[in-house]
């Protein structure tokens, strides 16, 4: 039996498994958090405008919302898991790299980034430099610069003509690489440059996004199943710290990187790191703790999910708020790089402020159980959520300095970690036993997903049409109002809490243990006590 046990113990190694797990979330998180968040940023540099941003973002978004669980499932069904993660690890490293084809603007490196002579000099011989540059570039008459009304016009400032003239560049440049006129692109001749390079970084990103969806669910349905027939899944939300350490590492590590080496590389570096962690992931995937099962019936657990949300008032208050939330915090994922860039921030400045955000969530999980008792139900701590990210919203848009944001990211422990604290425990009150995490993964569609892709939508046509600034306030003033009508239907509508019979059972197995070692204790005491009577007795003989 001791040597069964042995083997057993070999064969299913917990803690090595978590290790392995938690070593491959953070590099692949590390890997993304190197790209993703600035990826609006480089499509600013390509010449497109907010609204056709928002449009690109929000296809990612609702690609992901049907493609993921979709491919989850086929992993699942075919015993293919690994495959579809070394797959997906490979292949989005690859199709990333064609965004390198599309030629940038280098509006950065032409406003005087990379000469400190050229920051110095008068702005009027600046706009000559750049008209002249412009003027010489050939084939480009349709966005070509009037250079009569330049001449006559008072000297402006430098950055007020690069930020009008970073379509018109950019998108010139597009017609001279030989690369991209292609019989696709011949079919696009009718368009405008503008909106040939709106379809073609939109082209990229759906392959991108087909290639990058299946990964995370595949993963974690892997391993949480490797948990779950070990009898181990309340060590599972371990691995998510993980996740955040790895974002924010590769948010830091890339700004500092590209502020560095911005003269020699550009922001490509940002495509390189990701591409090299996506690669050294692989191996990591190999090893990666998965359980192979038979193939089974397919198992309607998401309409069972749906059911359990749309019975219960409290969850579907739930809903509506995650849903709120993922787009505002879309549309900020979307913007707030451009209104630190517009306050004169680069990327160390904006991998730090990024990384502070995962730190906060990350440290917000030990704390999160004694606000939650503080506050004596989970659902006032979704009240709070939404009030410190209105908080936020109003803050990111009276920004004056790259380090003014400091202050509102490290209040995202508060705003994002409540509310998938608050999200948890409202999931295991509706659930029944092995729902639980299909419930929670209901939430994060309709957050990460479907408001997700609403919130970059809206926030594109907002920011073109009125700026930046007005798109926080305007997100702030929405969030505070929904606020306070989510209190006062959380005091109003009655809590329904479903019995959950396996966590009874797991409760009860464990008062039975400790009171079986109470009993153990209890036992020893009396005799070791018998013993010290019986010795006594023969020393006094």
């Amino acid at each position: 039996m001791k040597k069964g046990a042995m083997q057993k113990s070999r064969q299913w190694n917990v803690k090595g498994a978590l290790r392995m797990a938690g070593i491959f979330h953070f590099l692949h998180s590390c890997g993304s958090g190197c790209l993703l968040p600035f990826l609006t940023l480089y499509f600013r540099h390509l010449g497109l405008n907010a609204a056709m941003i928002g449009i690109i973002m929000a296809s990612k978004h609702l690609l992901a919302l049907a493609w993921r669980p979709f491919s989850s499932v086929l992993a699942r069904q075919y015993d293919k898991r690994r495959t579809v993660i070394v797959g997906s690890l490979l292949s989005s490293a690859l199709v990333v790299f064609t965004l390198l084809l599309f030629p940038s603007a280098g509006i950065q490196a032409e406003s005087g980034r990379c000469n400190a002579s050229q920051s110095d000099a008068d702005p009027t011989a600046l706009l000559a430099t750049l008209e002249q540059m412009t003027t010489s570039q050939s084939n480009a008459t349709v966005y070509s610069v009037n250079q009569t009304s330049l001449s006559t016009e008072q000297p402006v400032e430098v950055n007020t003509f690069v930020s009008q003239n970073w379509s018109a560049r950019g998108l010139r440049s597009l017609k001279k690489e030989e690369g991209l006129h292609s019989e696709f692109l011949g079919s696009l001749k009718a368009m405008d440059a503008q909106h040939q390079m709106f379809f073609l970084v939109l082209i990229v990103m759906v392959l991108w996004e087909c290639m990058a969806a299946p990964l995370e669910w595949t993963a974690d349905d892997g391993l949480y199943e490797y948990l779950d027939f070990v009898d181990a899944t309340d060590r599972y939300s371990g691995v998510k710290v993980w996740k955040q350490l790895g974002a924010a590492f590769g948010n830091c590590a890339v700004g500092v990187l590209v502020t560095s080496l911005f003269c020699l590389t550009g922001t490509s570096v940002e495509f390189y790191s990701y591409t090299v962690l996506m690669i050294l992931t692989i191996p990591t995937a190999a090893l990666l703790p998965i359980y192979l099962r038979k193939r089974e019936r397919l198992t309607s657990g998401g309409f069972k999910a749906l059911q359990l949300v749309h019975g219960n008032s409290q969850a579907i208050l739930c809903a509506i708020t995650v849903v709120l939330m993922g787009m505002v915090t879309s549309a900020v994922s979307d913007f707030l790089l451009w209104q630190m860039q517009d306050c004169g921030a680069r990327e160390i400045h904006m991998g730090i402020s990024l990384a502070l955000v995962h730190l906060s969530q990350a440290a917000f999980a030990p704390l999160s159980g004694h606000l939650s008792r503080f506050l004596k139900y989970h659902g006032w701590l979704l009240v709070l959520a939404v009030v410190i990210l209105a908080l936020q919203c109003l803050y990111y848009s009276f920004l004056w300095s790259p380090w003014a944001v400091i202050p509102a990211q490290l209040m995202a422990g508060f705003s994002t970690g409540a509310l998938w604290w608050s999200v948890t425990s409202q999931s295991e009150d509706i659930a029944t036993p092995g729902t639980e995490k299909t419930i929670l993964r209901l939430f994060e569609a309709l957050s990460l997903e479907l408001g997700a892709a609403f919130g970059s939508l809206t926030a594109g046509f907002v920011v073109q049409k009125f700026g930046v600034m007005l798109l926080f306030q305007g997100a702030g003033v929405v969030l505070a109002l929904w606020s306070s009508a989510l209190a006062v239907l959380k005091w109003k509508i009655p809590r329904q809490r479903r019995i959950n019979y396996s966590r009874l059972l797991a409760a009860d197995t464990e008062i039975s243990e400790s009171e079986s070692d109470q009993e153990k204790d209890w036992l020893e005491t009396a005799m070791e006590d018998d013993r010290g009577k019986i010795s006594g007795q023969w020393k006094v003989k």
